[in-house]
């Protein structure tokens, strides 16, 4: 189950169905995502086709990443079951 979001837009997106702050090109993708990581109980269970899932590493040491487009990815942690400080962020961008 989804614990929490640190994203406001996914939050939103998740809880309302407000698709106001989500690309529209991300929408399709980002539902399936969601959908898949609430029925998970662990970050394992995300590990199927097409979902990019990976383990990060460094100082996202204990969250995961799943591809939505690009280099936007949904990242998580997994605590007691659920996934938690589920957010929507572009990690490889130029700052």
């Amino acid at each position: 189950m989804i614990g929490n979001f640190r994203s406001k837009a996914l939050r939103r997106f998740w809880t309302k169905n407000d698709r106001s702050a989500v690309s529209a090109s991300f929408r399709a993708k980002i539902q399936l995502l969601l959908v898949a990581l609430n029925k998970a109980r662990r970050p394992e269970d995300m590990a199927f086709p097409g979902s990019g899932f990976h383990a990060l590493t460094g100082n996202l040491s204990g969250r995961y990443a799943l591809t939505v487009s690009r280099n936007w990815r949904i990242t998580f942690a997994f605590q007691d079951g659920n996934a938690t400080d589920v957010d929507l962020e572009d990690y490889h961008g130029d700052d």
